[in-house]
């Protein structure tokens, strides 16, 4: 059975199974559906995927919204053009102050490729290395060769929080091997970082790291206040809750 066989085609072409048969030549071909549908079961089996947080970002809402025009252009147009982007192995570098948007930015990216049908693979980097260093409990090599393949082929590989890891010789060669290959099949990273200084990244990073990221991504410098929403406990402000509640209606 089709692993696609519950799905419906969002073409509108196939019976959902990813196949188009010929009645007359008693044969099949794969319908456009089915190579989108492939990368997006790849994706949800590795990585995070979208968070919760994260979903439904776009360039209309906080705090995307009310960031720089430049940096929100530059975005826009990566992804007008995105599958051509991705098929050339182009990308971004977001760096800056903490809360300013760099993680809104690269999600955007990942869910407007995976929307696109592209395979997307969203880490943070010290949940990254957890995984990594989880597959060498498995006592099969095969394992660690397996998701090492995957994170070398996905067609994007977006990397959050790059810097927050502790910095041992295992990590950069971990961090290295990955951006390496990456690097030489011209495969495409959004990469988000709250180092701004390049000296400190080649000391977190490498220079190895540092220097083919630098010809991947285009490097976005996103600076200014912290732009999230501070947590009230309206256990603590009763006046304010009833005033909620008479706004709200409830």
């Amino acid at each position: 059975m089709s692993p696609f066989a519950t799905e419906s085609c969002p073409l509108g072409v196939c019976d959902g199974s990813g196949w188009i048969l010929d009645d007359d030549t008693n044969t099949a071909r794969p319908c456009e559906c089915r190579a989108s549908r492939i990368n997006r079961r790849a994706s949800r089996r590795i990585g995070s995927g979208i968070p919760r947080r994260f979903r439904g970002v776009s360039f209309d809402r906080k705090p995307i919204c009310d960031l720089d025009p430049m940096v929100l252009r530059q975005v826009r147009d990566f992804i007008t053009d995105l599958d051509r982007n991705l098929d050339r192995g182009r990308g971004f570098w977001f760096y800056g102050d903490v809360g300013t948007g760099k993680t809104s930015l690269a999600m955007l990216i990942s869910s407007a490729a995976i929307d696109a049908g592209r395979s997307v693979a969203i880490y943070s980097v010290p949940q990254l290395l957890a995984d990594i260093k989880a597959t060498y409990e498995d006592g099969a090599g095969s394992s660690y060769l397996e998701l090492f393949r995957r994170l070398s082929r996905v067609d994007l590989l977006h990397l959050d929080d790059l810097g927050a890891e502790k910095r041992t010789e295992w990590v950069l060669e971990q961090l290295y091997a990955i951006v390496n290959e990456r690097w030489q099949d011209q495969r495409s990273i959004v990469v988000t970082t709250n180092l701004k200084d390049r000296d400190q990244l080649r000391q977190q990073l490498g220079e190895r790291t540092v220097s083919r990221l630098s010809e991947m991504c285009a490097t976005i410098p996103i600076m200014g206040p912290d732009l999230r929403t501070p947590f009230v406990d309206w256990s603590e402000r009763p006046d304010d809750r009833v005033g909620l509640r008479a706004v709200s209606g409830d």
